[in-house]
């Protein structure tokens, strides 16, 4: 089994997961960082992360750390973490391809004595029952004879800058008993809050997939209590500060769902729990409810605008933000294309305004042309999507003056008091 001394380190996958763990291990040690991206690859080079998960001062302070796309320098490395992403397809079913292809490519690399360490988000048992075979058929070795395996689940929040790499405790596993301490040693070279290792693999890719899966749950609870107190006409942020008095309430708030973690990881779960032969009731029924939620918005909107006599064909809405979560520019599985989508069908002129998105962006992903200054005075609508700080500054005056003589202004995310709204979730 290597040491920690003899660890010639590689990241493939240099995205919201791999970049930053990447610069921190490259302030310590020599780093490969590898990505099939060229341009962005290219944008780390000249010292720049679009992300904002690192800045140009802590790429340059990762001086140990070099940024390839080519796949022959992996062979000079003896230790891989894959941090691709695991996304899902259209029918919500897990997408392994990255992770696949990931593995393809590092099992071309490997050499008797290496470690692979994954930190995609996955189903327990993925990375024994799906990785590893593909790392032994293009390496020609032997799992846990020639070559070992690790998993550590990323725990990156996108846009936090409290809660980063080393700040969270890391879960560590290996595929044996010298494996799992070569992997828990590495990481505590840079992780400040320590670790927790996991007695297997399978555990940790559990203990993964079951914290967004949990945050889900009580996310789908709230939506729908939300549905049931604007039916009641009760304001849902009132009750929920009122029952917030005790202590053990726990705060969570209505909203979409999104991103790249709490709207895919449970449907890795359900996938394994059906594989297996159970179909479970909970979790998909949360998964239905929270990614309901855009047509149900939509829904109050219209009934709004139709009791206010504003014709809905034709109207101009505008949706304020459009990343999953406030203070970062990740478009990954945002939920607020919901809105627009649903708006279209409607026959409504959705614009979309964020100042944290690509335009480019924005329009490879979702063919959607943002507004990157809304006119005046020009909308029957306008839609609170997003808690951006830049938002939270505008106030009411400011959305109000958005909006035509008589507009409906939606607030999603509690930016405006209770009266300063026509409509709250």
């Amino acid at each position: 089994m290597l040491t920690l001394e003899q660890v010639k380190l590689s990241i493939i996958g240099l995205g919201y997961v791999g970049l930053p763990l990447a610069v921190e291990f490259g302030k310590k040690r020599a780093v490969l960082g590898f990505d099939i991206n060229e341009k962005r690859v290219a944008e780390l080079q000249s010292g720049v992360d679009h992300t904002l998960e690192t800045d140009s001062a802590e790429l340059a302070e990762a001086k140990h750390l070099t940024c390839t796309t080519d796949a022959a320098t992996l062979k000079d490395a003896n230790v891989y973490i894959v941090t691709v992403p695991t996304p899902i397809d259209g029918h919500k079913r897990p997408d392994l391809t990255p992770l696949i292809r990931a593995s393809e490519t590092v099992g071309m690399a490997l050499k008797a004595g290496d470690i692979v360490i994954y930190e995609s988000t996955v189903y327990p048992g993925a990375t024994e029952e799906d990785c590893v075979p593909v790392l032994e058929k293009h390496s020609g070795l032997k799992f846990n004879v020639d070559f070992f395996c690790g998993y550590s689940p990323e725990r990156i929040n996108p846009g936090d800058k409290e809660h980063r790499v080393t700040t969270i405790r890391k879960v560590t596993s290996g595929s044996t008993p010298a494996a799992a301490d070569l992997v828990d040693a590495l990481y505590n070279e840079i992780i400040t809050a320590g670790t927790h290792r996991a007695e297997s693999i399978k555990v940790a890719e559990a203990a993964k997939v079951i914290e967004n899966t949990q945050r889900d749950l009580n996310i789908a609870l709230i939506n729908e209590l939300a549905v049931i107190f604007n039916k009641m006409g009760i304001d849902t942020e009132a009750v929920l500060l009122a029952a917030g008095s005790k202590w053990n309430f726990l705060p969570f708030r209505p909203g979409l769902v999104g991103g790249h973690c709490i709207g895919v990881d449970p449907y890795y779960l359900t996938h394994k729990a059906q594989e297996i032969g159970y179909h479970p009731e909970i979790v998909l029924a949360g998964r239905r409810l929270n990614d309901g939620m855009g047509a149900y918005v939509v829904t109050q909107l219209v009934k709004a605008m139709t009791r206010r006599r504003i014709m809905v064909d034709g109207a101009r809405v505008l949706v304020m933000g459009l990343t999953f979560k406030e203070n970062c520019p990740d478009l990954r599985n945002t939920r607020v294309v919901d809105i627009v989508h649903e708006l279209e069908g409607y026959g409504v002129k959705a614009d979309v305004h964020d100042p944290w998105v690509s335009a480019e962006e924005a329009k490879d992903e979702y063919g959607l042309e943002l507004v990157a200054e809304p006119q005046p005075g020009a909308y029957d609508a306008i839609v609170l999507a997003v808690a951006h700080d830049q938002f939270k500054e505008m106030g009411e005056a400011k959305f109000r003056a958005l909006g035509k003589e008589a507009h409906v202004l939606y607030d999603l995310k509690y930016l405006l008091p209770a009266a300063g709204s026509d409509l709250r979730l």
